[in-house]
């Protein structure tokens, strides 16, 4: 659909169900943008890696991009723009993602605004605490990790670590504990940067 006039932006509230404390973002999004769109700004926003299969589910109705030899769908994700949804003030809906661990995603609609000039679109105005790794066994296992990666075991490994020297599987488990020491923190300025980059077409926003 060719719009002609200018678009709205959505205030977006993500919030991962099944977590506590919450994990969540506050994203501002045009309304041209299509739910094939919506993917890679959510993975961003997140900080998931697109390793796994996704859906959004809209007024009762599935959308996922098809691949090849996959299931397709009667309705095209590419075509299909958040504004031709009739999304109203404080309206959920919900995306889907990996479908072993199923971590589910509520999107709220928190306002309706009028696009500030100057301004680049899509962005990350808010968000707590970084997504869960991936793999790691959904909600409940998230969770027990949480508990068993606490502050104070994480710095007994570190000391651990660094009197008996490191190898390749202590790397490999410094890398792991990093997590739980910065799982508390959204690095807005690194999503802000891989938005403007998927906006701009430019393929360094992926993940390596």
């Amino acid at each position: 659909m060719v719009y002609t006039t200018e678009p709205t932006i959505y205030q977006l509230k993500v919030v991962l169900l099944g977590i506590s404390p919450m994990i969540w973002r506050r994203l501002l999004i045009r309304s041209d943008h299509t739910i094939a769109d919506l993917h890679p700004i959510l993975q961003i926003a997140m900080g998931w890696t697109d390793t796994h299969l996704h859906q959004f589910r809209i007024h009762g109705k599935k959308y996922r991009i098809a691949r090849l030899g996959g299931i397709s769908f009667r309705d095209n994700p590419h075509q299909v723009c958040l504004a031709d949804l009739g999304l109203r003030l404080g309206e959920c809906f919900f995306y889907d993602y990996d479908f072993g661990d199923h971590w589910q995603h509520q999107l709220r609609v928190e306002a309706i605004l009028t696009p500030e000039p100057n301004r680049g679109y899509s962005i990350c105005v808010a968000g707590k605490r970084a997504c869960p790794p991936e793999d790691c066994g959904g909600t409940w296992a998230f969770m027990a990790l949480r508990q068993q990666y606490s502050l104070v075991h994480v710095a007994q490994r570190l000391v651990k670590i660094s009197e008996s020297g490191e190898d390749d599987e202590s790397v490999e488990e410094l890398y792991d504990l990093r997590y739980w020491l910065t799982g508390e923190r959204v690095d807005r300025t690194t999503v802000n940067r891989r938005l403007r980059q998927y906006a701009c077409g430019d393929e360094a926003w992926q993940w390596e």
